[in-house]
């Protein structure tokens, strides 16, 4: 079988990471060839939005000199508030006629102009309905702004953008390879700003939301009550946590940290609770991935607010890892923040 490589790049709020996948190889038919990820400034990434294309560009840069990617081809994601995704039946057409006339069909659907968007459907049934043959699926539209913003940040670093996809696509996929493909999973990816929710059905996406909060949250929350700088606060988090017995003067950030990840989670188990409302679906159990998805007590309170069970998410469980990188111990305990990333170099065999 001939040998196929395709790197993904995910542009998060707090950090840069890309990784290059072969396909064709070892026992799962994919190997993770390269990995590496860069840190980003407060505030370069606002709102899953490149507002620094400079400071962007010299970190994808660097990214590439420490990681020595065998291309400058990336598949790049975009994910966030002002991409916004709707399920949606069609009358039948050829697919590339169906995405043509996307334009027509959908402008009263959305919060932003046709014009100001790039949408895409994703098909995910063809059932014959009273009107005849149709397609089931998930509009995407993304803010062309918000998609052209991130490219050319790409661009200025040498990079050529050869495919954009969804992060929650993205996110499926990195995720569904393994033992959770049959079932019918919630990922929730709690990234820095944004956290991502997909419920997917044997391996087809169902239900996508972006919600507008993340582990940052958390980070200003402990910075702010305890006079802490943001480096601090990331670390003094993780000894807080959330749910759990703190020492007397952690108490205030503690009610803090609680109040703000109660909410986050709140969202999350409404859009549960609207996913499952629809033909009488459910969930079996709840991924967690993303950097924030480590807070210590988080998984548990989901748990206990939801009635699931909540597990951190491993995307390498179905891929090799090149023991020329390290094998997997190099990424021992930091698997779950991988998902998005391996996920988008994924998009090439999808």
């Amino acid at each position: 079988m001939a040998k196929k490589r395709a790197i993904g790049l995910d542009i998060g709020t707090s950090a840069v990471r890309a990784a290059e996948i072969e396909f064709g190889s070892g026992r799962s038919g994919a190997t993770l060839v390269k990995y590496d990820e860069m840190p980003l400034p407060v505030n370069v990434i606002r709102d899953g939005e490149v507002a620094d294309q400079q400071i962007v560009a010299s970190a994808l840069k660097e990214l590439w000199a420490k990681g020595k990617f065998g291309s400058k081809d990336v598949i790049v994601g975009v994910g966030n508030q002002r991409v916004a995704v709707r399920e949606l039946s069609l009358p039948w057409l050829p697919m590339a006629q169906l995405r043509q006339s996307l334009p027509y069909q959908v402008q009263d659907m959305l919060p932003m102009a046709t014009d100001d968007a790039l949408l895409d459907f994703y098909p995910t049934d063809e059932v014959d309905g009273a009107n005849g043959r149709a397609l089931d699926g998930l509009l995407v539209a993304a803010a062309k702004d918000t998609v052209a913003a991130n490219l050319l940040a790409v661009a200025a670093a040498g990079l050529k953008p050869v495919m954009v996809d969804l992060n929650a696509f993205a996110l499926l996929r990195g995720m569904t390879r393994g033992r959770l493909g049959s079932q019918t999973v919630a990922l929730v990816d709690i990234g820095a700003r944004i956290t991502n929710v997909v419920v997917v059905e044997g391996g087809v996406p169902r239900f996508v939301r972006a919600l507008p909060s993340g582990g940052q949250d958390v980070t200003d929350a402990v910075a702010r009550t305890l006079g802490a700088s943001n480096q601090d606060a990331e670390l003094l988090k993780r000894d807080i946590g959330v749910g759990i017995a703190v020492p007397p003067e952690y108490r205030e950030t503690a009610e803090s940290v609680l109040h703000i990840t109660h909410n986050l989670l709140e969202s999350v188990r409404g859009s549960f609770s609207y996913f499952t409302s629809q033909r009488n679906r459910h969930i079996d159990v709840i991924a967690l991935t993303g950097g924030g998805a480590k807070l210590p007590g988080l998984g548990q309170l989901l748990a206990s607010s939801t009635r699931l069970n909540v597990q951190l998410g491993d995307p390498l469980e179905a891929l090799e890892v090149s023991k020329a990188i390290g094998g997997r111990e190099r990424f021992a305990g930091h698997e779950s923040m991988m998902a998005m990333t391996l996920g988008l170099a994924m998009g090439v065999a999808a």
